[in-house]
């Protein structure tokens, strides 16, 4: 079985970097995305990448700050988010499918089959 471990997660203060990272053990995953949830607000998708690190994609709110990147090696996820904002505040999600990414809807929730944990980031 496909299983994910977030880790990275902390507080910080505005304008400040973190790093979240996502292991990912076993095997058949091919796209691989991030997805942050705040208090009283629905998922939404923020960033993915391909697990060969092709075809990174950025909603708007995020694009320019984080950076998202894959080790196939090591079959890890990573999010490089710089000059946080207050409202990256949430929990983060990584999630994983077996099929390809999306062109069209990059991050549609209902194509990522494996979900992590979670992890919280917040920042004041």
């Amino acid at each position: 079985d496909v299983q994910l471990v977030e880790s990275g997660g902390g507080s910080v203060q505005a304008g400040e970097s973190l790093r979240l990272t996502c292991e990912v053990s076993g095997a058949g995953n091919s796209c691989m995305g991030w997805f942050r949830q705040a208090p009283g607000k629905t998922r939404e998708g923020i960033a993915r990448i391909s697990r060969t690190g092709r075809g990174p994609y950025y909603v708007n709110s995020v694009r320019g700050r984080f950076t998202v990147s894959s080790d196939s090696d090591k079959n890890t996820l990573y999010l490089e988010m710089n000059n946080v904002k207050l409202e990256d505040t949430a929990m983060y999600y990584c999630a994983v499918t077996s099929a390809y990414c999306y062109v069209r809807a990059p991050l549609l929730t209902s194509h990522y089959t494996i979900w992590g944990q979670g992890t919280q980031v917040t920042v004041s």
